[in-house]
């Protein structure tokens, strides 16, 4: 069994929502299931448009891929699909010009969940091992200060407030051809998976995000109330949650 909650809002400062989230709990294609949150990037337009075009072409392309059976590279070649049109729509049209999206996607397939990122929204594992309460960031921020946390030059701490913090090295859509970081996880019954844009995980931080999903009794209310408290923190950006569990 499965269960899942997604939310999406524009957040205290921004007039137009560019944060996209698309959940299926039943088959896309070969995949089991499919969840994605996509974060656009470029001017009033163009990040709502590059976000939204990317999650669509990802989707036909993973229903197109009848043969294929391994979810990585289904995976793999729809997000490098979404790229291609992205980037050729954003040099058709004047007004979606440098438009981009980060994503981050992911299917469980047999009690694993495989995963892929570009950008920095991110996927989290909340989990209870021997009675311990944890939660991991699986995925790695493709980011200009999370390169600069993980070669030790500066603390997670630091980057909290840095000034380029927002700054991402990678992005769907930006160049002819796209990086993907690929992560696979075994999940244990009662696992929860959050998948998140950056306009959540910089108004929260990382135990927050646990306390307040723990502290719920179920998913929507966990969605919801995380969208709430990024607001009340500031709501500085788009906040889109994605809550999965087994």
């Amino acid at each position: 069994m499965m269960e899942s909650y997604g939310a999406t809002d524009k957040g205290q400062i921004r007039s137009v929502n560019q944060d996209y989230v698309f959940a299926s709990e039943q088959p896309v294609g070969k995949l089991p299931n499919l969840f994605v949150v996509a974060d656009g990037l470029g001017g009033y337009r163009a990040g709502d448009r590059a976000s939204s075009y990317a999650v669509e072409v990802l989707q036909e392309k993973i229903r197109e891929m009848e043969r294929e059976k391994n979810p990585v590279r289904i995976i793999r070649r729809a997000i490098e699909a979404a790229n291609e049109e992205v980037w050729k729509e954003s040099h058709q049209k004047e007004e979606f010009r440098g438009m981009g999206t980060t994503m981050v996607a992911a299917t469980i397939v047999n009690k694993t969940l495989y995963v892929a990122n570009v950008g920095d929204s991110r996927l989290y594992l909340l989990s209870n091992r021997q009675g311990k309460r944890e939660i991991h960031q699986v995925t790695w921020d493709h980011s200009l200060v999370a390169e600069m946390v993980r070669c030790g030059r500066m603390t997670k701490e630091e980057s909290r407030n840095h000034p380029k913090k927002n700054m991402i090295t990678r992005a769907v859509g930006v160049e002819d051809h796209v990086d993907i970081d690929f992560f696979d996880v075994k999940l244990r019954s009662g696992d929860i998976v959050l998948m998140c844009s950056d306009g959540l995980t910089n108004m929260l931080q990382d135990e927050e995000l646990s306390e307040v999903v723990r502290a719920a009794d179920s998913l929507q209310s966990a969605g919801d109330s995380l969208v709430k408290k990024a607001n009340e923190n500031g709501g500085l950006d788009n906040i889109t949650v994605l809550l999965v569990r087994m």
